[in-house]
């Protein structure tokens, strides 16, 4: 495959990687997670937390990939952009802009 060089042709890479429902479920799920591990430390201050955020990022995405999409997270190729995507495809879904059904 070639090298992918533009952040939009990548997110439409991303989006066909994440079709099915439950992989973006697992994805919102994930960084909606992430959002409140960091809310919950600047409250309490308990930086020793931060380190759930990885584990819930990367845990229900690569969950969702083996399970549900059953192909290689793009985060391994792309670890920038996949970062980015993940944050966009939220938003997106929480605005409706996006389903998550496709």
């Amino acid at each position: 495959m070639e090298r992918i060089k533009t952040f939009r042709e990548f997110y439409q890479f991303y989006l066909s990687e994440h079709s099915k429902p439950m992989t973006r479920i697992f994805h919102f799920i994930g960084t909606f997670l992430i959002f409140v591990v960091i809310v919950y430390v600047i409250w309490s201050g308990k930086e020793r937390f931060l380190w759930y955020i990885p584990i819930f990022g990367y845990g229900f995405a690569w969950f969702s990939h083996a399970v549900y999409e059953k192909n290689k997270p793009a985060t391994f190729k792309y670890p920038l952009w996949s970062l980015i995507s993940d944050f966009k495809m939220f938003f997106e879904l929480l605005t409706r802009k996006l389903k998550f059904k496709s």
